[in-house]
């Protein structure tokens, strides 16, 4: 198929889905994986290197992001309760589908642990979308479920490092280059705002961006893989954004409007619905075996730290959809899973960021304000995806 054909055929998909995610009042990121899921098997459409090149430099960014999303105050004030509604959150689902894949699914040891990593995930991005429509995210338990969620993804993205960490004589430059690239964002950010911020080329976005080429670069050497550092560095610049809101709100639209819908519209590009369609039983039981982990897990924490708002923190944290398809991405390029398992776990993952969202809203969503139509729009360029649940108000 013709390049600028394809192009044209993902700009106008990828247009579209914002525009029905806005009628809808669904994640864009779930319609843009329908869409390549559509694109792909109906009407032939393939990834090209380009949307590749794209869509792995988006899960970077995308990893880079959900740290920047994480208040490193918050987290040490709650330290107690986010450390252990998050780590049961991730230990439980990670261990329980692993053993599910390997010994019902019948999958290898590295599939298994590919399975265990995607569905182990929380949705820093449906978690954070909830919290802002909702009005919870100056709240203690919208606070505390932010932290939660950003330990759960963290032991996401370390699990998913040294487990498919190949020993070779790069692997020690990609360590040494990590901890450089961090020390040097923190060391040189204030001076770098200072001189060249606030200007319409954007020098800290290009700053940022050739940063984390350097890191997948150089885990690419290593053959490794950029998730857990990409993550680790926007943590360390959490608070640069903090005091650089408008430059954080200009980064997500760069990365949101360009970069992301290209991973998520060629995840769509790897399912394979014929074969998805003979898979419905192991997608349903890799779906409860994550739901049921998490609420093993999460449930009687909450009920500990959260109450009376444990059945809703259990939802929430019982999502998952962004790192679940990193995970799942990452297995498919590096041959571990094929594009059944692929599909598997990306339809188990698109029904993680629905069902429990769905329930969490409309039946223990804690009686809050909830924001009106003038703050909703005050406050929506902080959303990392459109709002999940309701329509927006015409």
């Amino acid at each position: 198929m013709d390049q600028l054909l394809i192009a044209t055929i993902v700009g106008f998909s990828i247009l579209i889905a914002s525009m029905l995610s806005v009628e809808l009042g669904l994640s864009v990121a779930i319609i843009e994986i329908v869409f390549g899921v559509v694109a792909g098997n109906a009407f032939g459409v393939v990834t090209t290197p380009w949307i590749d090149f794209l869509a792995s430099f988006a899960s970077i960014v995308l990893t880079f992001l959900a740290g920047a999303e994480v208040d490193p105050s918050v987290l040490r004030r709650k330290l107690t309760e986010s450390v252990l509604i998050g780590g049961l959150s991730f230990l439980l689902p990670f261990i329980g589908a692993g053993l599910f894949a390997f010994f019902v699914a019948g999958w290898d040891l590295r599939q298994s642990e590919i399975a265990g990593i995607a569905l182990s995930t929380t949705s820093l991005a449906v978690v954070y979308a909830v919290l802002v429509e909702t009005g919870l995210t100056n709240t203690e338990i919208g606070k505390t479920i932010m932290a939660a969620t950003f330990v759960t993804d963290l032991g996401t993205a370390v699990a998913l490092s040294l487990l498919f960490i190949t020993p070779t004589p790069y692997l020690a430059l990609f360590i040494v280059v990590s901890i450089a690239v961090i020390g040097a964002m923190l060391l040189l950010e204030r001076w770098f705002f200072a001189r060249y911020g606030d200007r319409v080329i954007e020098p800290e976005i290009k700053g940022a961006f050739a940063a984390l080429f350097l890191l997948m670069w150089t885990a690419d050497l290593a053959k490794s893989h950029a998730v857990l550092p990409a993550f680790l560095l926007g943590l360390a610049v959490a608070r640069v954004f903090q005091r650089n809101p408008e430059q954080h709100r200009r980064f997500r639209v760069v990365a949101f409007s360009l970069l992301t819908p290209f991973f998520f519209f060629r995840g769509g590009l790897n399912v394979t619905l014929g074969a998805l369609a003979t898979a419905v039983p192991l997608v349903l039981g890799f779906f409860g075996v994550k739901i049921g982990l998490k609420f093993a897990g999460v449930l009687p924490a909450s009920l500990r730290y959260v109450r009376p708002h444990a059945m809703y923190t259990t939802l929430l944290m019982s999502t998952g959809l962004t790192f679940g398809t990193i995970s799942a991405t990452y297995g498919l390029n590096a041959r571990i899973i094929d594009r059944i398992q692929f599909s598997v776990l990306v339809a188990v993952v698109i029904l993680s960021a629905i069902v429990p969202t769905a329930i969490a809203q409309r039946i223990f969503s804690p009686p809050v304000h909830r924001l009106s139509a003038e703050e909703i729009v005050a406050v929506e360029d902080a959303e990392f995806e459109p709002r999940l649940g309701t329509r927006r108000p015409a």
